[in-house]
Formats: structure tokens, sequence, C-alpha cells
């Protein structure tokens, strides 16, 4: 049955990009510049991660967070700011000692992983409900040869609490059923407010695989009203698109996710945006606006900071 998408971009992410990609957006004004045109070619919903100007890799400080949104916001009231949440959980084990964390690792508490959260202030965040084998998220963890994703599930309670009490929107990102099963407890405990939004991260190694199957098993997981959305990694990522929305869900491209129109054929986000909004369209659906999308998704009003 047709319905309205909220299509959501991943501007730049925090992992390695293609070293000759001609315009990957690195400092807090190409990200904006290059969130503000996905943003003008239809997507509702731009998700933002910040980067070193210097070195390019991802970087959780809470200035450039601030920086970014306040550029995005001067020219645009109106599209919907999602923050990453997902840094500080980078743990690499010592070779000679797995006991203790290695180069690369970075594990913070609760409240320094979102201290950005509280200084800007977005309508939506993530909440990465998971713990699991990582393998080249960011250049950190490309060298360490080794590394965990680390989210206790005492870090989580305490991020759910505080994200709640800023009022901001958690987008609750799972990687396998039993991340569902665990997130479904923070919304019996009261930590997170039904009803709830989902992203289903697929194609990651090591995680789930980008195939309809899954999708409708981890469908079927969500609490009642729950809202989902999905996301394909690489080749997979147009074709979760079209799977999510013919299964009633909502859908994220981007280069955070995907660097390539074709194959040896580097994209934009407004390209990557432009191709997504033609599948919706095509199948019979409709792509939301920022505005239908603060409805779809139970988004309260925003607060300046």
């Amino acid at each position: 049955m047709s319905h309205k998408v909220v299509l959501t971009c991943a501007v730049c992410g925090e992992g390695p990009f293609h070293p000759r990609h001609p315009s990957f957006p690195i400092t807090p004004a190409q990200i904006a510049e290059s969130a503000l045109e996905a943003a003008a070619a239809g997507a509702a919903v731009v998700h933002l991660h910040v980067r070193d100007p210097k070195t390019g890799e991802g970087a959780r400080d809470p200035a450039l967070f601030r920086e970014l949104v306040a550029r995005i916001r001067e020219r645009n009231e109106d599209v919907i700011l999602n923050l990453s949440a997902g840094m500080g959980g980078d743990f690499c084990p010592s070779e000679a000692d797995e006991s203790r964390g290695g180069p690369g690792t970075d594990v913070a508490s609760a409240a320094e992983r979102l201290r950005h959260v509280e200084e800007c202030l977005p309508e939506v965040c993530t909440l990465d409900v998971t713990t699991m084998n990582a393998e080249a998220a960011n250049a950190r963890l490309q060298r360490s040869g080794a590394a965990v994703y680390l989210n206790t599930t005492r870090t989580l309670r305490q991020m759910a609490q505080r994200i709640g009490e800023l009022r901001v929107k958690p987008e609750i990102e799972v990687f396998g059923p039993g991340d569902v099963v665990f997130a479904r407890s923070l919304i019996d405990e009261g930590l997170i407010a039904a009803p709830a939004n989902f992203q289903f991260v697929m194609g990651i190694k090591w995680g789930m695989p980008c195939s309809v199957e899954t999708m409708q098993y981890m469908r079927g997981l969500l609490p009642a009203g729950a809202s989902w959305a999905a996301l394909g990694l690489g080749p997979d990522q147009m074709r979760v698109v079209a799977a999510s929305a013919v299964l009633g869900g909502h859908c994220r491209v981007g280069l955070e996710d995907n660097q390539y129109l074709a194959r040896g054929v580097f994209a934009t986000n407004a390209q990557l945006v432009e191709r997504a909004v033609s599948i919706i369209q095509n199948i019979g659906c409709t792509v939301a606006t920022s505005q239908e999308a603060r409805t779809i998704l139970n988004i309260m009003p925003a607060r300046r900071a």
C-alpha cells in the first residue's frame, strides 16, 4: 500500500572514504553544504557526523558539531537534524593482553558521548543498542587489527535516560534481533518513549545481511506502533530503499553508507537522494517533507541551543 516515506541522508559518517573521491565532505562547512544539497534534493532528515578538518578522521568534538549545526540552521530551519551519538564505544584490545585497551581505543562515558547533543539540542540523535565485533568502522579501528563496538546495557540505559530528559527523539539503531529485544526493554522501563523509531543497519560485516527476509523478520520483532527504517551498505543501498518502501518502512541513503552511483562512478549526497526519491516514487509511494516526517516519526518540537 502506498505511504509517505521518510528519506534520511547520512552525509559523511566517520569511516574511511576513498581518497580519490573528488568532493567527500570533511570540514564543517563542506558537511553543511552537502547536507543542504541533500535536503534540497528531497531528504527530510540529515544524519550528521563530524570529522577532524586536518586529518579527515571521525571526531566527536562538540565544537565541530556546534559549527556544523549553526551553518545548516543559518540557511535551512526546516530539515530535521539527526546527530550521531555512536562515537566513544570503540574498544581495541591490546594484542599482548586483551583485557586492556590498546591503540585506537576510545571508550567514553554516557555523558561524554552525549555532550554535543546537550549543546546542540537536535530533534533526533542515534542510540546504537548493540555490542559487536567491528571492522574498519574508522581509520583507528583499521590500524588496531581487532575491535569491539562496545555499548554496555548500563551505558545504554544512561544514554536513553539523558536523551529523554533533553526531549530529543532517539533513533534506535539495531544490528541484529537481540538489539530489538533489548530496546523493547528500554521502552518497557520508560527510558524510551513510545512510539519508538528503529533503524535496521544492514550489510555490515558480521551483522544483518541485506535481504527482504531479514527485513521482514526484524519488522516482526518491533513493538506495536513503532516506525522503522532500513539502510544498506555499498551496492545494496538502493535495493534496501526499494524493499523498505515496499514493506511500509522508511529509508536512508548517503555517502556514509555508499560512495558510488555505479561501479567506478563517485556520487554526491544529492545524487544519492535524487536516485532514492525516483525509486520511492516509481513504486507508487511519496517522499515525506520534513514537516510530514515530524508527524510520522513523532518528533517533538525542536529546542534551540
